[in-house]
């Protein structure tokens, strides 16, 4: 069964390849299109149900909004806006915005994961940067009961 997911995962990633679907980068002042990887819209779908269940407004401890943003990602979204030369900057109220909260989420897996891995991109919402397989299974887990749908 494990292979059977990895393989299917590597199917999706090539058909969204192959079929022209972009990712964000960040640029001077505003979020593009870039470079052609997956559609990530299924895949933050089915991260902000397990999130939030859709509530933009939502808070659990230190992280809030409809992804679940904590301060240190909107810190981080900064650090990586200021290497690229941008102006522009994430506030905490920004998490709050669906659509801030969408470009944050971009920012850091056009960062993270430039080469647009579906498994890496859920598990590094759930555990950044340097997450662990173990510690992110059941996330992945959720959020792909979400996906499959």
């Amino acid at each position: 069964m494990r292979k059977f997911r990895q393989w299917l995962m590597c199917l999706v990633v090539l058909l969204c390849l192959m079929s022209g679907n972009k990712i964000y980068s960040q640029t001077t002042d505003s979020i593009r299109i870039e470079t052609q990887v997956m559609n990530w819209t299924p895949v933050i779908d089915a991260i902000i149900q397990v999130e939030s269940r859709g509530d933009p407004n939502a808070r659990g401890g230190n992280s809030a909004g409809i992804l679940q943003i904590t301060p240190i990602a909107v810190k981080q979204c900064n650090i990586i806006l200021k290497a690229k030369k941008s102006s522009k900057r994430y506030t905490l109220q920004d998490r709050y915005s669906v659509k801030k909260s969408k470009e944050m989420f971009m920012l850091l897996q056009g960062y993270y994961n430039k080469e647009g891995n579906l498994e890496k991109a859920i598990r590094l919402w759930n555990g950044g940067p340097n997450y662990s397989i173990k510690g992110t299974q059941k996330y992945l887990n959720k959020v792909m009961r979400y996906y499959n749908k």
